[in-house]
């Protein structure tokens, strides 16, 4: 595995953000509290995972995303990074922990959004993703299923109530490399289609 975490260590200066426009931003005390944001439909690259454990089932799916970004795709070259890289979870019916299965999502960076890649690895799917809305709220730190569910706990206290947003599915965003003890990380409650 050291091959494409060296490769990614090369080109760790360029990392392309994934296009959105900000809707509006809601503060209490002079900070930023959370942000509603559009983005536009996109390709995406895709891995399922459902381990045992949150941390094992992204960490899994953003290694085989790693070989794909890095050479293992049809054109056999390094494809550029994007962030952030998107994990979707479900939460349970009871809404107390985290279904097993998470979904990886790896942004195509704009040249190969026409024409993308294929993976080598059977288990990466390209997919269009619709445009989606969403609110999101920054944190930091590492991204376990208790420091997930206790953010989604903080947002929907600072939210109310409100039924505007999916209760189920959640997006946790990760902007820097799953290692970072003190990482970059969002929270996105998905807007309902109208």
């Amino acid at each position: 595995m050291a091959g494409p975490i060296a490769q990614m260590a090369r080109h760790s200066q360029a990392r392309e953000p994934v296009p959105y426009v900000s809707l509006s931003q809601h503060g209490k005390c002079e900070e930023a509290a959370y942000e509603e944001r559009q983005y536009p439909a996109g390709k995406w690259a895709c891995v399922t995972m459902g381990e045992p454990m949150y941390e094992q089932s992204i960490s899994m799916s953003f290694m085989k995303l790693m070989r794909y970004i890095c050479k293992e795709n049809s054109v056999g070259c390094y494809l550029g990074m994007t962030v952030p890289v998107l994990n979707e979870i479900h939460l349970t019916k009871e809404g107390t922990e985290l279904e097993r299965e998470v979904l990886t999502a790896y942004y195509l960076p704009g040249e190969f959004q026409q024409n993308p890649p294929i993976p080598v690895d059977p288990e990466i799917h390209i997919i269009e993703r619709p445009p989606l809305q969403v609110i999101t709220r920054v944190f930091y730190g590492m991204t376990t299923e208790e420091t997930i569910l206790r953010e989604i706990s903080l947002f929907w206290e600072l939210l109310g109530s409100t039924d505007t947003v999916l209760r189920e599915t959640y997006i946790v965003a990760s902007y820097e490399n799953p290692s970072i003890p003190q990482r970059r990380n969002e929270i996105w409650f998905i807007r309902r289609a109208e």
